[in-house]
């Protein structure tokens, strides 16, 4: 695909959901960038940010179907997968989709299925596929995990391993919105529902392209090592007792290719890196003092920034 041709159509999603989206400028970038990437989304916010309308307005923008679970403790794994169903009619089993077989899946409240239920969710993210009674499917592409969490309710809730967290390429939180901002959004949705009128502006074959084309995107060797040397910090780190695995190296290069390709490049630069440092590797800390564990898994990965040099000669 023709450099100017991705920009432009990134840009084109960009616009389109922003027409349903206030503010959150930084978010759609991160979303997109995961969407590229390839990878999937944790977002945790509380109720009512925008993040079920952030969803639908980007399966509407690239034409993509959009599923959506909502979890509840007592959810099985075939709710999520689908199951075989007996057809007395054929006297034969026939298969019943799940939600997966979206493009943009919405696993509301994640945290609030049992175990079991969270991991139906790992082969579909890791393999982009489903497997029930011995029969394998592919999922359609693209394929873009988003679960939320809510993480003021505690109660009644199962917290995701760090194995499954580790699934995720990002974990991310909606921004919030300034006064003025808030006005635009009450004014906005005033007059009508603005979701309901958005049109498709990129396809599902135009994306599948640009996701190839962000595997591409040059990353310099200095960098690379810069981020080879981010990752082995977090392991050496004092307050942290299990650092980044090498999945979460290939998941940094991966982001970073992403984030670049949002911006309009075809090449990697520092502050793409230090952009998506904190979404990409804070969630994938084990911190060896219990606490906000979010804020201070952030704050150890901005240390490691504010201490690791940047390359500025040759890249």
């Amino acid at each position: 695909m023709e450099v100017g041709k991705g920009k432009k159509m990134i840009d084109n999603i960009r616009n389109n959901v922003k027409k349903v989206m206030i503010g959150n400028e930084n978010t759609i970038d991160l979303v997109l960038t995961c969407l590229l990437a390839g990878g999937h989304i944790l977002l945790e916010d509380v109720p009512g940010t925008g993040k079920t309308v952030l969803a639908k307005a980007l399966a509407r923008s690239i034409d993509g179907e959009f599923g959506r679970i909502s979890f509840t403790p007592d959810m099985l794994p075939s709710d999520v997968t689908g199951l075989n169903i007996f057809d007395s009619r054929s006297s034969e089993f026939v298969f019943s989709k799940g939600p997966v077989f979206s493009n943009i899946l919405l696993a509301d409240e994640i945290n609030r299925a049992t175990p079991k239920t969270q991991s139906s969710l790992l082969e579909c993210m890791a393999e982009q596929q489903v497997t029930v009674d011995g029969i394998t499917r592919k999922l359609g592409s693209p394929f873009l995990v988003i679960a939320t969490e809510n993480p003021l309710e505690n109660l009644g809730t199962f917290p995701l391993p760090e194995a499954q967290l580790d699934r995720f390429l990002m974990k991310i939180t909606m921004e919030n919105l300034s006064k003025e901002q808030e006005l635009a959004l009450v004014e906005r949705f005033m007059q009508g529902e603005p979701l309901q009128e958005l049109t498709a502006v990129c396809s599902r074959e135009e994306m599948v392209s640009l996701q190839k084309e962000c595997t591409q995107v040059e990353i310099h060797p200095e960098l690379k090592e810069y981020m080879v040397r981010i990752i082995h910090a977090t392991r050496n780190h004092p307050r942290v007792s299990c650092g980044a695995s090498p999945r979460s190296t290939l998941a940094f290069v991966r982001a970073a290719q992403g984030y670049a390709l949002v911006q309009g490049r075809h090449y990697v630069v520092p502050e793409d890196i230090k952009a998506i440092a904190v979404p990409v590797l804070a969630h994938r800390l084990t911190l060896s003092v219990s606490g906000d564990r979010g804020r201070a898994a952030a704050a150890v990965i901005g240390e490691i920034l504010d201490g690791e040099g940047l390359p500025t000669e040759t890249w």
